[in-house]
């Protein structure tokens, strides 16, 4: 067999089999969901998407002979690191045969890369951080993904932890269909209804024709919501109007509303329909359809929702506020009877409260994701058991 060769990503040929290798990874595997290459390749480079104003990538393939066996990205995210006061580096978007001597040498190259922009610690999967696409799949192969859910082969846990990567924090995906927790609804809906009454609560569903403004909005709760979770990271303007523009393509209006308490925006939600069967179908291709027309063409085809953020200022979670929202999902998760399944996720594994919360309501685990860690120069093998 001939030597793994890391080659760093510099010219087109390169991009493309950077890009192109996940199809013959995933070659026969029925869950496999292919990305849109037109998204990836955007995502990737540092001249089009926002993600990159203020951080650095490098892009390596792992080459045997003339075949391409491996990919991996190195990231390092300077909002990040300002804002935890940390020197971490990231790797992501990876992909590789069941192959260690691939797999190490491409996380060494990481390793190196990172190390050599003062890092000190090294992170990931995060494509490339924990506001897009994140974790490793290590539980539940048997189904395939949701929207902007990550998938990967078994092997791929191996490949992490014999390089010496250790558990960092996993994540949990939640489901519940339409026949689970019915009793449980309808307590909750009792429970919500007194608490509108009671309280000066109202929700509004998103305006779409004004749909700039309603992201700046959502930053501000999210950020509000969100800024003391382990991994949160904030989102530039320009990401959100990035990825605001990339949802509204595929949004159901009723799905994205706000909570006002006494006519303050104290809390959000964002639910999309799980397009992954229509990407399927496009094989990665986004031509003349694009990918409105594509849904509304595929639309039957569509079952499911996805869970894409859900949050509350810290000073209203205790007047059971959130309990309104759920409420107000369920009956438009009942209501709209072509979604068979939603999944909540991700949730960190131990945020018990509202793990238990959605349990509570019918939810069982059915994914888990993990991601992995490890000092920068601790070299590799089994170092952390």
């Amino acid at each position: 067999m001939q030597g793994v060769e890391i080659v760093n990503v510099s010219d087109r040929r390169g991009w493309n089999e950077f890009v192109d290798l996940p199809w013959r990874i995933y070659s026969g595997d029925p869950n496999w969901v292919p990305p849109i290459k037109k998204f990836v390749r955007r995502l990737l480079d540092p001249a089009k998407h926002p993600f990159w104003k203020f951080s650095k990538r490098a892009l390596f393939l792992a080459k045997r002979g003339s075949q391409t066996v491996g990919r991996i990205a190195g990231i390092v995210d300077d909002n990040y690191n300002q804002y935890h006061r940390e020197k971490s580096g990231a790797w992501g978007f990876f992909e590789c045969d069941n192959d260690h001597e691939a797999a190490a040498a491409l996380f060494s190259a990481v390793e190196e890369w990172v190390g050599a922009q003062g890092m000190t610690f090294l992170r990931g999967p995060l494509n490339p951080s924990t506001n897009y696409e994140v974790g490793m799949l290590i539980q539940g192969f048997e189904r395939p993904p949701t929207f902007m859910m990550t998938y990967n082969p078994p092997y791929y846990v191996s490949l992490a932890e014999t390089y010496g990567f250790y558990k960092e924090k996993d994540l949990l995906a939640m489901v519940v269909t339409r026949a689970t927790g019915a009793e449980m609804r309808v307590m909750l809906n009792r429970t919500a209804q007194r608490i509108v009454e009671k309280e000066n609560v109202r929700i509004r569903n998103a305006n779409i024709k004004d749909f700039r403004a309603e992201i700046a909005l959502m930053k501000d709760l999210y950020e509000a919501a969100w800024s003391r979770n382990w991994g949160f990271v904030p989102m530039s303007a320009d990401e959100l109007v990035e990825m605001g523009e990339n949802l509204v393509r595929i949004i159901d209006p009723d799905l994205l509303f706000f909570v006002y308490y006494s006519e303050e925006p104290v809390g959000f939600c964002v639910i999309v329909p799980d397009i992954n069967p229509v990407l399927k179908r496009l094989n990665g291709k986004l031509g003349i359809l694009g990918m409105l027309k594509a849904s509304l063409l595929y639309r039957n085809e569509i079952k499911g929702l996805r869970g894409l953020l859900f949050g509350f200022k810290p000073t209203h979670r205790q007047l059971g506020l959130p309990l309104v929202a759920f409420d107000w999902l369920n009956r438009l998760h009942m209501q709209k009877t072509q979604y068979e399944y939603l999944e909540l996720g991700w949730n960190l594994e131990d945020n018990h409260d509202i793990i238990q919360f959605q349990i509570d309501l019918g939810a069982r685990v059915y994914k888990r994701y993990r991601i992995f860690g490890k000092p920068v120069g601790t070299g590799n093998g089994s170092d952390f058991d």
